[in-house]
């Protein structure tokens, strides 16, 4: 158990349901609760709970104690005074545990018979962490976290299995805020190649949503961004992909046999002018255009120009 930052312990209890967990630990009778007796009170799922006092008690701020077959969490006594303050308002409501179920049984039919309900609760609960670390606004996070769990999954399945011939090529557009280079190349691949290529971006340090100059630049040659958004790299959209593009984002990733990696020096469009960051989309559509010719080959050549 290590001792967590002031911001790490910041965003931790602004979680309702860690918050709400806190709160019953530090209102015990007897100054603890099993994971069964938390999970009964907040009327969620054991494991839901059990995610939740894992990364509370990785952050040195509840402690666990086994007893025979059970195991007892109780607020570290040296931070109850600290976590009364933090937690004395009710946190503000972002998704509810019945939600984050919900998700997780509507994706356990989607994906029945490839992945058992405790994996998809886990991929679901660490998309929502993850995509909640950085979300200042949080009006679109349920469903920002069911479609970055079903994507996740979708990836985690086709790494799963055999390459199929014939079957669409997948490749992977990798920037460091998966708010500019990556969301241009992957929105003209996807409008250029449809459903023959599968598409998808992940960013090393996301940013909290897609730049205005770059939907501006898309616009402008009518190229839709289709509701994406910037989401963090994980392991398996790497493992899912065919070919890896990176664009500034230096070793962050993965690198595994069978798939083809390029690095494309483009320019960063960040605080750059209208026409600039023109410059780069035209850049960014030559190299589209190439390497869609390469997945391609028996494809008509002359592809439609944007």
């Amino acid at each position: 158990m290590r001792m967590s930052t002031e911001s790490e312990e910041l965003r931790l209890v602004s979680d309702p349901t860690r918050a709400a967990l806190l709160r019953l630990l530090l209102a015990a009778p007897e100054g603890r609760e099993t994971v069964g007796r938390l999970a009964e009170l907040l009327q969620l799922r054991q494991p839901t709970v059990s995610h939740h006092l894992r990364l509370l008690h990785g952050a040195g701020l509840v402690e666990r104690t086994p007893d025979g077959r059970r195991a007892f969490y109780a607020v570290v006594d040296a931070r109850r005074e600290q976590l009364e303050a933090l937690i004395a308002p009710a946190a503000p409501t972002r998704v509810s545990g019945q939600l984050l179920q919900r998700m997780i049984g509507d994706l356990a039919d989607r994906f029945a018979g490839s992945f058992s309900r405790e994996t998809i609760e886990r991929y679901v609960l660490e998309s929502y962490d993850l995509l909640a670390e950085r979300a200042r606004i949080t009006r679109y996070l349920p469903s920002l976290t069911a479609r970055f769990a079903a994507d996740r999954l979708s990836a985690l399945a086709r790494a799963s299995e055999p390459r199929v011939d014939g079957a669409p090529p997948e490749v992977l557009f990798v920037c460091v805020q998966n708010a500019g280079r990556s969301q241009l190349a992957a929105a003209i691949l996807k409008h250029l190649a449809g459903d023959r290529v599968r598409v998808r971006t992940a960013g090393s340090a996301p940013a909290e949503a897609v730049r205005g100059s770059v939907v501006s630049a898309l616009d402008a040659i009518g190229v839709p961004l289709g509701g994406e958004f910037p989401k963090p790299l994980t392991d398996e959209v790497v493992r899912a992909a065919d070919v890896v593009v990176t664009m500034g984002c230096g070793d962050a990733c993965p690198v595994y046999p069978g798939r083809r990696y390029l690095d494309w020096a483009v320019e960063d469009p960040v605080g750059r002018t209208a026409a600039e960051v023109a410059a780069i989309r035209d850049d960014i559509d030559g190299r589209v255009r190439a390497l869609l010719a390469e997945l391609l080959p028996t494809t008509d050549p002359v592809l439609p120009k944007v």
